[in-house]
């Protein structure tokens, strides 16, 4: 029983960094765009809408703003962000290309298109982004932590823990960044440091049912079958309906006992998965009980005896030769 690892963002984290960079983008506007004139009260009454997540009303207000004046980029940043809470990720991604095209610099734009690429698994065009706008503020720390995740799920393992400790170091708070690492490290089969960082983790919360699984079958990866097991248990007692940690936890305890049953470590053998082959369907051979023999012996006497009574009365042939 695996633990998959691919990498997937929720929207979570979507909404996360768009709250942010469209705060960034309220705070940071060139004051040339804060005077546009035309559009302006549609926008700030968009804003309004946005900050009270009433993202459908958002967009409608940024769009009214749009209309009016199209050559702002923080009009379409701002309906890309709503459009992105909405998960319309295909409005969301034009949205911010547009403001791209208006403004080649615009750090936001690229952080928001960003994200739209990683909700639909686009890896590349997604790195490429983050990497823009690294180029553009290279201490930017919505951009450092999409660019690990896209890194992540391109599979560049060494590369997204650099970015992850990066931001570790700029930001220990950010608790999502050492689950990530961790899924870095046990993907570059570094399992003690991926064991630190889900024990850090559950320092701070105990009752982490995730981190507990996933160190858990951490454990299980490294052959240490008896660290692994109380891990699921305390993530059972957390949560008793997690019929895949029940299944990691049976498969678990079968794997400890078959090392302890083994003779010898020479002898032993284990592996890091749950077994999946289907048994093997028996030989005809394997299926013939002494059982079956007896009653088909019987059977043949019971005919032979049978074809005696019928040919008894029968006259014989007689030959056809001349004596």
């Amino acid at each position: 029983m695996m633990i998959t690892s691919r990498i997937t963002i929720s929207l979570v984290v979507a909404c996360f960094f768009g709250t942010a960079s469209f705060a960034s983008a309220k705070e940071k506007a060139p004051a040339k765009e804060k005077a546009a004139g035309a559009g302006t009260s549609a926008y700030t009454k968009g804003v309004q809408l946005f900050d009270s997540q009433q993202y459908e009303q958002a967009v409608t207000e940024f769009t009214a703003a749009i209309m009016a004046n199209g050559k702002q980029p923080a009009f379409f940043e701002a309906r890309g962000f709503a459009n992105l809470e909405l998960q319309r990720y295909p409005e969301a991604g034009d949205d911010f290309s547009k403001a791209i095209d208006l403004s080649p610099k615009d750090l936001r734009a690229y952080v928001g298109r960003a994200q739209v690429f990683l909700q639909q698994k686009n890896y590349r065009q997604a790195l490429a982004d983050t990497e823009k706008a690294h180029e553009i503020k290279p201490d930017e720390l919505a951009a450092i932590k999409l660019r690990a995740f896209a890194e992540l799920g391109l599979s560049q393992w060494d590369k997204a823990v650099a970015d992850f400790t990066n931001l570790i170091q700029k930001k220990p708070d950010d608790l999502q960044t050492y689950d990530r690492r961790a899924l870095a490290y046990r993907e570059m089969k570094n399992f003690d440091a991926a064991v630190s960082d889900y024990t850090f983790l559950l320092e701070k919360n105990p009752n982490d049912t995730e981190a507990l699984t996933k160190r858990g079958y951490t454990y299980s990866l490294m052959g240490q079958y008896e660290k692994a097991i109380p891990d699921f248990q305390a993530a059972l007692k957390l949560n008793p309906q997690d019929n895949d940690t029940f299944q990691r936890l049976q498969w678990t305890q079968g794997q400890l006992a078959a090392k302890n049953a083994s003779p010898s470590p020479s002898v032993a053998t284990t592996t890091t998965t749950a077994p999946t082959a289907t048994p093997e369907k028996p030989s005809l051979i394997s299926q013939i009980k002494p059982m079956y023999i007896v009653i088909g012996i019987v059977a043949l006497i019971v005919i032979a005896v049978i074809v005696r009574l019928l040919t008894r009365g029968k006259a014989e042939e007689t030959s056809h030769i001349i004596r």
